[in-house]
C-alpha cells in the first residue's frame, strides 16, 4: 500500500469509528431526529454543489425510485434507529454490535441469489463471527433495553441491505450524486419530524461540536475521502476499515465517556474479528456489501 493509501486508511479507520461517541454525545441533550435533520441538512449542503460541479444528476434522478429506497434504508431508518438506540446503550456496545454488518450482508447475498458462494472455511468464519455477536450480545443483555437491541439489529440490516442497492441497482452512477441527492431527501423528510422536537434551549457547546463534526467530517468529508481510499487501494481492500472502526468506537467510548467494557465484550469483538478474516479470504465475498462499504456504506456510518 502506498503513503497516501495508508495515510487514507487510517483516516477512514478513525473517521468512521467516531460517530457512536458523537451520536451519544448529541442524543443527551436533542432528540434523535433532530440529529438526523441537522446531520443530513449540513452534509447535503457541503455535498450538493461538489455533486453538480462533478456529475451528471440526471441520470441519478431518473433512478430515483431506488434513490429513495438507498436514501430510507441506508440513512434515514438506521440513523434515527442508531441515535434512539445510544440513548439508551453505550457507544462502545453499540459500535461493537454494527460490526455484525458484513455477516448480514453476506448472508443477505447468499439468500437472494448471489454468484458468491462460502467456502467452508468461509462457513466457519461466519458462524464464529456471528458467535461473537451472540456474546457481545449475551454479556449485557441483563443490563441493556431490549429495544435498543432491537434498534441496533433495524441498523445493521439498514447498513447491510443499503450498499446491496447501491451496487446492484445504482451501479455505474456518481456516488457522490447518490449520496448528495439522498441526503437532501432525508433532510426534507426530517424537516417536519424535527421541527415538534426542537430543544428548548440552545444545546451545549459539545453537543453543538458533536452535531457540525458528524455533518461535515463523518459524513460530507469522510465521504470524499473514502471515495479518494477507494481509486487508492480498490473496493476490497478499502472494506478493511471495517474491522477497525468498532474498536476505535469501542476505545473512544471508554477513554472520552467512561464507559464499561467487559470481559465478554473483548471476547465477542475478537471472534468477529476472526470471523470476518475468514469470511471475507475470498476475494468476491469480501467485495460484499459490507458495513460502509462501497460508501458506507457510503456507511456511512455510517455510521
Amino acid at each position: 500500500m502506498t503513503r497516501r493509501g495508508l495515510v487514507l486508511f487510517a483516516l477512514m479507520s478513525v473517521i468512521w469509528g467516531v460517530p457512536y461517541l458523537l451520536i451519544r454525545v448529541a442524543v443527551a441533550e436533542v432528540t434523535p431526529a433532530t440529529l438526523v435533520l441537522a446531520r443530513t441538512a449540513i452534509a447535503a449542503a457541503i455535498l450538493l454543489p461538489y455533486a453538480i460541479a462533478r456529475a451528471d444528476l440526471r441520470a441519478v434522478l431518473a433512478r430515483w425510485r431506488w434513490v429513495v429506497a438507498f436514501a430510507a434504508i441506508e440513512i434515514a431508518i438506521p440513523w434515527i434507529a442508531l441515535g434512539s438506540a445510544e440513548q439508551h446503550i453505550t457507544s462502545s456496545l453499540a459500535g461493537l454490535l454494527v460490526a455484525g454488518v458484513p455477516f448480514v450482508g453476506t448472508a443477505l447475498a447468499l439468500l437472494t441469489g448471489g454468484t458468491d458462494r462460502l467456502s467452508r472455511m468461509g462457513l466457519v468464519g461466519l458462524v464464529i463471527g456471528l458467535a461473537g455477536v451472540a456474546a457481545i450480545v449475551w454479556g449485557n443483555f441483563a443490563t441493556t433495553d431490549g429495544t435498543a437491541l432491537l434498534q441496533i439489529a433495524v441498523v445493521v440490516v439498514g447498513y447491510a441491505v443499503g450498499p446491496a442497492i447501491l451496487a446492484r441497482r445504482l451501479g455505474g452512477l456518481s456516488s457522490v450524486g447518490v449520496m448528495a441527492i439522498s441526503l437532501a431527501l432525508c433532510a426534507v423528510v426530517y424537516v417536519p419530524i424535527a421541527a415538534t422536537q426542537l430543544p428548548e434551549a440552545i444545546p451545549s457547546p459539545n453537543v453543538l461540536a458533536a452535531v457540525a463534526i458528524l455533518a461535515v467530517v463523518c459524513t460530507a468529508a469522510a465521504f470524499l475521502i473514502f471515495a479518494a481510499l477507494i481509486d487508492e487501494i480498490g473496493p476490497v481492500r478499502s472494506t478493511v476499515i471495517t474491522y477497525v472502526n468498532p474498536a476505535v468506537a469501542a476505545f473512544l467510548g471508554v477513554l472520552v465517556l467512561d464507559e464499561p467494557f467487559s470481559l465478554a465484550m473483548g471476547i465477542g469483538f475478537a471472534l468477529v474479528v476472526l470471523g470476518l478474516t475468514l469470511a471475507t479470504r475470498r476475494p468476491q465475498l469480501a467485495a460484499t456489501p459490507a458495513l460502509v462499504s462501497v460508501e458506507p456504506s457510503l456507511r456511512a456510518d455510517g455510521v
